[in-house]
């Protein structure tokens, strides 16, 4: 069987033509790629391509969504931060416990866990528990054993009924030394601002209390 030729396609006597030889098409090229042909690839790799301003704009839309997503979520809380340069209490008292920090001054002071929030707190009938313990110069939990410190607290972030506190006592450990404890009840999750007084000395910090 010959060579059948099928057409031709091009301007200006310049084509690719289309053979059907022993039932196989082929195709024969001449010196140079049509411009039409050009023309035409160029539109379709154009229309494929995607358009580096459109992800860029989606990518930005889709970050900012997620930023507004977590702004309406995470509450606003001026939580107390690590003190610059860090307090270090008075010997015999050294390291903080692992993940906290002290916080206040040697006539009063406690420790905060770094990421400035409690969380999986045990949660009862007047709210979440939790066990705070404060420190001063000077302090004997033998000679003391009820001192005279009082604890209050206010959520910052909503409406919520006063943290509920216990009658202060005392507790010793080889990593704590002689301490003062106070159980608090916390009634909602929320930022709450936590105040120890004991004599004339203050001591407040602000605290996230993440509910389940």
């Amino acid at each position: 069987m010959g060579n059948k030729c099928l057409g031709t396609w091009g301007t200006r006597g310049q084509a690719e033509v289309y053979y059907l030889k022993n039932g196989v098409m082929e195709v024969k090229m001449r010196r140079w790629i049509p411009v039409l042909l050009i023309a035409a690839l160029s539109l379709v790799i154009s229309s494929c391509s995607p358009n580096k301003a459109s992800q860029n704009d989606g990518g930005e839309a889709a970050q900012a969504a997620v930023e507004k997503q977590v702004a309406r979520t995470t509450p606003t809380c001026p939580v107390t931060q690590p003190p610059d340069p860090p307090f270090t209490p008075p010997e015999p008292y050294s390291a903080p416990l692992k993940g906290e920090f002290w916080y206040g001054s040697p006539a009063l002071w406690t420790s905060l866990p770094l990421e400035a929030a409690w969380r999986d707190l045990p949660y009862g009938g007047t709210g979440y528990s939790q066990k705070v313990f404060w420190w001063r110069q000077g302090y004997d939990w033998k000679a003391e054993p009820e001192p005279n410190l009082t604890v209050t607290g206010k959520r910052l972030d909503g409406e919520a009924l006063p943290l509920v506190a216990s009658k202060a006592t005392n507790a010793f450990a080889s990593d704590i030394g002689s301490a003062m404890l106070v159980g608090v009840d916390i009634p909602t999750a929320g930022c709450w601002e936590i105040t120890g007084k004991i004599g004339e000395q203050n001591l407040s910090f602000v605290i996230l209390v993440v509910g389940p």
